[in-house]
């Protein structure tokens, strides 16, 4: 019972940094406009950083360590055909929410392995915990900007984010109570969520970095990837 609180308790910890920073967003301080929007593209890319980071460095790694490589490039393919056809539909009802799915194939995966491996490595949890948590702080700021872009009030998207919080939890008691003897299966979902996210970092999160006539807002894909780094010597 005490690890079942337990890592409900980090998984839903780890989703309130998706709420968090939606809060950003909602209360960017006002201010010159060109500073505003340049924070804005610097946050885009630093969360499209950490997005590439957590491919690279989590979810394909781990699923290759569960299932051939064969089988591993199908999977990764079939994730970015899959989101591709995802992303496609979207647009076709009038607009797309790459910010928002990519948040979500990031977290939910990670928080099952993160159940999933607890009770073999709390030290190796606690530290995946930690990236996750840093991953989806830019990435709830960026999705509350993608949303309300949209017809959707502000108070309905925080409404969301802390809906979505409680997702952590579910997906973590998943894989600790179903998964922890089905490392393929939690492997096959980090890939076809691996394949997923890269579609969509290069269809339609990287394109709203650049800034005419600004050249500092694609460092911050270098930060969030540099986040990933740090994470992976962490884990190691």
């Amino acid at each position: 019972m005490s690890d079942l609180f337990t890592i409900a308790s980090i998984c839903w910890g780890t989703g309130l940094t998706i709420l968090l920073g939606a809060l950003l967003a909602r209360f960017l301080p006002s201010g010159r406009k060109e500073i505003i929007q340049e924070t804005i593209h610097i946050t885009i890319a630093f969360g499209g950083g950490v997005l590439i980071a957590a491919v690279a460095f989590a979810l394909v790694p781990m699923g290759l360590q569960a299932l051939p490589l064969w089988l591993a490039i199908l999977l990764f393919f079939a994730g970015s055909v899959l989101f591709m056809w995802v992303d496609v539909r979207l647009s076709c009802c009038g607009g797309s929410k790459a910010q928002f799915m990519a948040m979500l194939l990031d977290f939910l995966p990670e928080a099952i392995s993160l159940g999933a491996v607890f009770p073999y490595n709390p030290r190796l949890g606690l530290l995946l915990a930690l990236f996750i948590g840093a991953q989806n702080l830019p990435e709830g700021f960026n999705a509350y900007r993608e949303l309300i872009a949209g017809d959707t009030s502000p108070r309905r998207v925080l409404a969301m984010m802390f809906a979505l919080s409680f997702l952590g939890p579910l997906a973590g008691l998943l894989g600790y109570l179903f998964l922890q003897s089905a490392q393929g299966v939690v492997g096959a979902l980090m890939l076809v969520a691996g394949g997923g996210i890269v579609y969509l970092v290069f269809q339609d999160i990287a394109p709203l970095v650049k800034m005419k006539r600004h050249w500092t807002p694609a460092l911050g894909a270098s930060l969030g990837f540099i986040v990933g780094m740090v994470g992976e010597k962490l884990l190691a």
